[in-house]
This record gives C-alpha cells, structure tokens and sequence, in this order.
C-alpha cells in the first residue's frame, strides 16, 4: 500500500489518478462503473463491495415477489486484502469501515425479527455494521460511525442469521467472520467443491449463501 499526501478534494484526486483494486486472475483494465453495485448511491469505499454485485433489477423483483424484503445501509469497505490474522484465532488487526444504519433499516430489522423472518447479511462488511449496532435481545438501533468489531469464530452474533459473501484465502479476518456462521471445515469443504467446480474469487467472482 502506498500513502499520499493530496491538496484539495481526495475523491477529484482519486478519479484522476487512480485506478481500481485489481486482483491477478482478472485481466485488462475496466472502467470504474463495473466495480459498482446496483445500491451505490455514496463515494467511500476503497474496495468493491463485492457480495453485492451479482445483484439485478431482476433478480430484486424476483426476491420481493417471493416475500423478500431488501433493507439497505450505507458502508465504506476498506482495503482488505492485507487483513491477516493467525488461521480463525485471533485478529491481528482490522481497519475501521464507516457505516450508517437508518431508522428505516432498524424498522425492518425488527419487524423481520418479530414475524419470524431471518436477517441475511449481504458482505462481511455488513455484517460488522449490523453487528456494531446491536443492543440486547437481537435488537438494533440506528447508528453511525466506523467500526472496528471483529468477528471470529467465538463470536455470538446477535442480529444477523444468514450471510451472502464471497470466496476468502483462508487467513484473512473476512474467513474468521464466515466461520461464525458454519464450522472451519464446512467452510473449507465447500470451498474445495468452489475451486474444483471452477468458481471464482474476489471482485466479479462468485458468491454463496451460509445459513
């Protein structure tokens, strides 16, 4: 990771100089609008949400003819990929990621909870910010600002009950947060079948369901 000191506006900066994240099985160059979900409406994140975008038109008015409500949250995902920790044990570090979760969200949350409905989290980062807004019972509240929480196998997750998230290497805190959901060697035994089936990682790869 390089640092930078900018004068002026960092976003004017970023769209002029930069580039997105790229990783190595992706070849040549695409432009920026490819690495935005269909619920992009804020600049902030240094990487592509990436669970979120197989997400259509089509296929959310297929979800919602299905009985399937859509609650959305603003995140900024950080640069992850240097967030190593010791194999599903202990963190050696996460970078903060700003979120906003509106009344509106928590409104649904809640209503979901009490018709007996389950909360899929959408992305790790999600995940953490839904998290980070817990309070007792399963409950959240609306709340804003960046998190640090980690989530690790020990974890009692309090408010999300199914995840959609991509393919992580297997020592990075994005691994550790699956594993609150679903034993290490589930986790690892699917993604053996992933690998052997030919499916994808990171940005426009692939992206599976844990419950």
């Amino acid at each position: 990771l390089w640092l930078a000191q900018i004068q002026g506006d960092p976003y004017a900066a970023a769209v002029r100089v930069g580039a997105p994240i790229r990783y190595p099985y992706v070849h040549g160059e695409w432009p920026l609008a490819f690495y935005q979900t269909l619920f992009a409406r804020v600049e902030g994140s240094a990487e592509m949400p990436s669970a979120a975008r197989p997400f259509t038109c089509r296929v959310l008015r297929s979800l919602r003819a299905r009985g399937v409500g859509i609650a959305q949250i603003t995140l900024h995902t950080g640069v992850s990929s240097h967030e190593l920790v010791h194999p599903v044990v202990e963190a050696h570090g996460t970078y903060p990621e700003w979120y906003d979760v509106p009344d509106a969200t928590v409104q649904a949350i809640h209503a979901a909870k009490a018709a007996g409905g389950r909360v899929i989290a959408v992305g790790t980062t999600v995940v953490r910010a839904l998290e980070s807004a817990a309070i007792e019972g399963g409950a959240v509240k609306p709340a804003t600002g960046f998190t640090e929480l980690f989530v690790h196998p020990d974890y009692d997750l309090k408010v999300v009950d199914g995840l959609l998230t991509g393919l992580h290497a297997p020592v990075t805190s994005h691994l550790a947060l699956l594993c609150a959901f679903l034993e290490r060697a589930a986790i690892f035994q699917a993604y053996g079948e992933a690998m052997a089936l030919g499916y994808l990682w990171h940005e426009f790869g692939d992206v599976h369901l844990i419950l």
